[in-house]
């Protein structure tokens, strides 16, 4: 059962995916949202989300740190920096939230986010927007350019190991033009001149991985 907000200072329950999107439907300005875990399969956005993004609504998106870590998931987020969500991250983030329009404010209160209390209580909603910002400001920003799959760090992993275009061809069961293609794909994203500079760079941000 699904219950509406008809006021902007009621409290409601939401359980039906189809409430939360209408809700997120209506953002005009900004929707802030902050997971506390990792963004899944399907990302930390919903299917509302995305067509807000198409519309030139503002996103913010608060994450925890461990995604970084996560190839597959760092790919996902860098798309969505390509659409125009600003992300950041921190070691850990709070609640799982997601304000829409600094009015309305929607908690998961369980980890599987089946049920969400929507809260429309202003000092509520400015409380939770002031921890996001205070998050937000000390946050690590993360950028398209950190979209590496695993076989892209592969690779940059085994040329810095001193692998030839050939070896690491053959290591990887590609061919050698797949090799150049993926570095010259993998330099512009760091926005390296060098694949010497693209490892240094890979490096620094803690993305090369560990020749298994």
């Amino acid at each position: 059962m699904t219950t509406t907000v008809a006021a902007p200072d009621l409290v409601a329950m939401l359980s039906a995916p189809a409430a939360v999107d209408a809700a997120l439907g209506n953002a005009v300005r900004e929707v802030l949202v902050a997971r506390t875990g990792g963004t899944g399969a399907g990302g930390p956005l919903r299917h509302a989300d995305h067509g807000n993004l198409r519309r030139g609504v503002r996103y913010r998106i608060l994450l925890t740190d461990c995604v970084r870590s996560r190839p597959a998931e760092v790919l996902r987020l860098g798309r969505l920096v390509d659409a125009g969500a600003e992300i950041r991250t921190v070691p850990q983030v709070p609640a799982d939230v997601t304000v829409v329009d600094g009015t309305v404010a929607m908690l998961a209160r369980d980890r599987a986010g089946d049920d969400v209390a929507m809260v429309g209580l202003s000092g509520v909603v400015d409380t939770v927007v002031a921890l996001f910002d205070r998050l937000w400001l000390v946050g690590k920003p993360l950028t398209s350019t950190e979209e590496l799959c695993g076989r892209e760090r592969e690779l940059l992993a085994l040329l810095s190991a001193g692998y030839t275009d050939e070896s690491a061809a053959a290591r990887l069961g590609v061919s050698v033009r797949t090799v150049r293609r993926m570095m010259s794909t993998i330099m512009a994203r760091l926005g390296a001149r060098s694949r010497f500079q693209a490892g240094l760079r890979a490096a620094d941000r803690g993305i090369l991985m560990p020749l298994r």
